[in-house]
């Protein structure tokens, strides 16, 4: 059994003018980025470089619409390199962009046109919480066929991942949260999956200790607090990305899907709403498990007696930070509980063969309606 596999190479910089001294940015390279963190950290850099603002092509999570008409774009320039510098979704289009994309983009995610990677890939997330710069895993909505999907092939790695926590800087709070969520959920996932190993676990562990400490200060000291920590919570992102790309996410994202789909929630929100809910059912199913390590660390760090009911603690605690909301507030109907349910079971197979303990679509249906 494959313990533990780490494809891009890992870098670690304080600033993005330390990246640049030792990267070169150049007229060889393609920089897909947002205007707002160009003009900070690029522009006093005076690089001749090729950009391309992702704003201009569509706002939000990725689709596929977005991905082609950056890629016809960038057909103009003539480039080597690809360096993506902000988030999940600038992320997740570069490692299509990589790829010989031809003229639409759903052929790569439906496995209509095979992946060839054509492009050397450096990413650099300007998000604490995707960790997919050490993942091949890349989502976008497909337009035309009214779903969230995902490739996660070998052409889809990047070559480099480049953590800078400068970048981090102007990250607004509620996006801050958002992200770093969503890291806390892929060490979650990673941990409790059965492709788990003893060295993800090493990953998983550490990675949720350092967000939920981060988490404990800014919580009694307030939100500015989060700078204090930054360079952690980057770093364990990262960590929840190495263990999630190798053990897999589960339930969770699978079920988020739905809601970030038809409603445009943010990814790491979305995946919040389903979090201590699916987690309490693992717990009714199987306590004795292996979920029994984690409800002891996460009773240690929000400071509960762990035989108490820890996650519904843990819920009123990140609720702190980030609001969890009934479903219907994002527009959900309960003629969409049947829906939604069919659209996880058929499409997020990859997803829940990684939970923790077998769920059914009964099970997974009545999730849905104790959200709604």
């Amino acid at each position: 059994m494959l313990a533990l596999r780490v494809v891009p190479k890992i870098y670690y910089f304080d600033k993005v003018k330390d990246f640049h001294d030792e990267f070169k940015i150049g007229p060889d390279d393609l920089l897909v980025t947002n205007e707002w963190i160009y003009t900070p950290y690029v522009a006093p850099l005076a690089v001749q470089t090729n950009v391309v603002y992702q704003e201009k092509y569509g706002s939000g999570e990725p689709t596929d619409e977005m991905i082609d008409a950056i890629a016809a774009e960038a057909k103009k320039y003539s480039y080597k390199r690809i360096i993506a510098l902000g988030g999940g979704t600038i992320v997740d289009i570069c490692k299509v962009l990589a790829l010989d994309v031809p003229v639409k983009s759903v052929d790569l995610f439906t496995g209509a046109v095979p992946p060839k990677k054509v492009k050397e890939l450096i990413i650099i997330p300007t998000t604490c919480g995707t960790g997919s710069e050490v993942t091949n895993v890349a989502i976008a909505e497909l337009k035309s066929l009214h779903v969230k999907k995902g490739i996660a092939v070998e052409e889809t790695y990047a070559d480099m991942a480049v953590l800078i926590p400068e970048t981090m800087n102007g990250l607004p709070y509620k996006f801050f949260i958002t992200s770093s969520v969503d890291a806390l959920i892929h060490a979650v996932e990673s941990y409790l999956s059965p492709k788990a190993s003893p060295f993800t676990e090493i990953y998983s562990i550490h990675a949720i200790e350092m967000i939920m400490r981060g988490y404990r200060q800014i919580v009694d000291k307030g939100e500015e607090e989060r700078f204090a920590h930054m360079k952690d919570f980057v770093l364990a992102s990262n960590y929840a990305g190495i263990a999630f790309g190798n053990a897999g996410c589960a339930a969770v994202h699978a079920l988020s899907y739905s809601i970030g789909g038809a409603f445009h929630v943010a990814h790491g929100e979305a995946n919040y709403q389903f979090f201590t809910e699916v987690l309490k059912l693992y717990v009714r199913k199987n306590p004795a498990g292996k979920i029994d390590s984690l409800t002891k660390i996460f009773a240690n760090i929000i400071g509960v007696d762990a035989k108490a009911d820890v996650y519904g603690a843990l819920e009123t605690f990140l609720n702190k930070l980030i609001a969890k909301k009934p479903l219907r507030e994002y527009g959900m109907t309960e003629a969409q509980i049947d829906e939604f349910t069919k659209s996880t079971v058929d499409n997020q197979q990859r997803l829940l063969v990684n939970n923790y303990v077998a769920l059914d679509t009964e099970e997974l249906r009545q999730i849905f309606k104790n959200l709604l």
